[in-house]
């Protein structure tokens, strides 16, 4: 087993002191970094398992073929290049232990810390039920959003041979959970993404075909919103 202790001189007077080592590259991991960014007496090691930080308010744009994957993208190692003491490891966490300071990687190293930042994010609950999972991909990543994509565009190219109006029905039918900001922007780049093909590429299929129905367990969408905002 290889331990990873990175420590590097700043210049002949100063060494790194402290090692503080953040596990996960999203908005949180990467603003902790940048704000230990450059300090003399702090080596910072980010630990993703992916190579890129995403801006996920945008990959709904991602999912209704708006944007490109590269268009919301950025490896972490160009964010973070302007810092001379920190250091990226794409690797996969998985253990720590608290006691030895220790964090294990899924390729057998491991990471030794004074301090410990754990900045994962969050994933979609499916209440107990991740057999759902297959049919109602969430949008956390490029791939779900490329998943999701690829659905919408084939739906449409079944649709467009469909034998009967039920059946264009059911193929143009988009069911939305959660109307939070994501689940009410993608409904809407659903239907506008839907609007402006039927009426520009597809012969067979009239924007009557296409609905977009959003699914919400509150008494309102938004609810993080004020509700003077929606008078």
């Amino acid at each position: 087993m290889t331990v990873f202790n990175p420590r590097r001189d700043f210049d002949a007077e100063h060494r790194v002191s402290r090692r503080v080592v953040i596990i996960g590259g999203g908005f949180g991991g990467l603003a902790c970094a940048m704000e230990l960014g450059n300090a003399p007496d702090i080596d910072v090691t980010v630990v993703d398992r992916r190579n890129h930080n995403l801006f996920q308010p945008l990959l709904y744009q991602v999912a209704t073929a708006a944007l490109s994957p590269a268009d919301i993208a950025e490896p972490i190692r160009k964010t973070l290049a302007r810092f001379k003491n920190i250091n990226m490891i794409m690797a996969e966490v998985v253990g720590i232990d608290p006691s030895s300071r220790m964090v294990s990687l899924s390729d057998g190293d491991s990471l030794s810390y004074d301090q410990l930042v754990i900045a994962t994010g969050s994933d979609y609950n499916y209440f107990g039920h991740d057999e759902w999972r297959e049919f109602a991909p969430g949008l956390k990543s490029i791939h779900e959003a490329r998943q999701i994509r690829h659905r919408l565009l084939l739906a449409f190219e079944r649709a467009e041979r469909a034998k009967s109006e039920a059946e264009k029905q059911a193929l143009l039918t988009s069911i939305v959970i959660g109307g939070g900001p994501t689940g009410v922007e993608m409904a809407g780049a659903i239907s506008e993404l839907g609007r402006f093909m039927i009426s520009r590429d597809f012969r067979n299929l009239q924007p009557d075909n296409l609905k977009v129905i959003l699914v919400e367990a509150g008494p309102r969408i938004l609810a993080a919103f004020p509700e003077h905002l929606f008078a």
